[in-house]
């Protein structure tokens, strides 16, 4: 998704969670747009093609109906919102972090130890890094329903709190001054495979929320949002999914 013209940073400014003003032409940043109660509506890569000019890179949900939710606050601002087609996502060759590069065939987001590359070629490789790196793909059933410590947006620096206001803001602020979030993402094992936007239940709780899953030496990781309250009793859990055992090995946690 596009957003372009000479009131383009301030707009983003006014509507994201992270600090647009302070992102260089050249480079991309995490960030999100969230509802007035601070949940998290989408999440995306940033980046500055221009000084008028900034790609949105979905990570989940639609780029109709993001771009379509955000005319309605365009007003009198000179901004044009555009939604592109899907286009492929690939794995290209390791490029500094944060850095932007843009192609014959697209747009190359260096994420460190590889690149993610837009519209070029598709494969999987990349999604099993982000898994590894507590980067969070959101299934729609997420959408509009976890808070911004359950994806550890904070850690991902895609939430800034000394910015003015944006939708959501007070929440943020104040799950950040106050803390009391119970549910953290994780990096996790599965005995088997688990469809993103799944929920694992222990007894009659939700447990285990599965954004994202991958086979990888012959094993089944995860990226999950995981209570607390079922984390903190040990690093291998016995959870159930349609009355079905799956047992879930708890790898990795991220702060908020």
């Amino acid at each position: 998704m596009l957003i372009e013209g000479p009131d383009a940073i301030a707009f983003a400014q006014s509507q994201f969670s992270s600090d647009v003003s302070s992102l260089a032409v050249g480079r991309w940043q995490f960030s999100a747009w969230l509802d007035a109660q601070g949940r998290v509506r989408a999440l995306f890569h940033l980046a500055k093609l221009s000084e008028q000019s900034l790609l949105l890179v979905l990570r989940g949900g639609r780029a109709d109906t993001l771009a379509e939710g955000l005319r309605r606050f365009v007003f009198r601002s000179k901004v044009r919102v555009e939604a592109m087609p899907a286009r492929a996502l690939g794995t290209s060759d390791a490029k500094d972090m944060y850095e932007v590069r843009q192609t014959n065939d697209g747009v190359v987001l260096g994420c460190g130890s590889h690149a993610l590359s837009i519209g070029a070629h598709a494969d999987d490789d990349w999604r099993v890094e982000h898994i590894r790196m507590g980067w969070p793909w959101l299934p729609d059933e997420a959408l509009d329903a976890l808070l911004p410590p359950a994806l550890s947006l904070e850690r991902l620096q895609g939430i800034a709190f000394d910015k003015g206001c944006y939708p959501g803001q007070e929440i943020v602020a104040r799950l950040h001054y106050r803390g009391g979030h119970k549910r953290h993402m994780h990096c996790v094992v599965l005995s088997q495979h688990i469809p993103p936007g799944t929920v694992l239940r222990e007894e009659q709780s939700d447990a285990v929320f599965v954004l994202d899953s991958m086979l990888a030496n012959q094993s089944y990781i995860a990226l999950a949002v995981v209570s607390d309250a079922v984390s903190e009793r040990g690093e291998t859990l016995a959870l159930s999914c349609n009355g079905e055992r799956v047992d879930v090995e708890l790898q990795q946690r991220w702060a908020d």
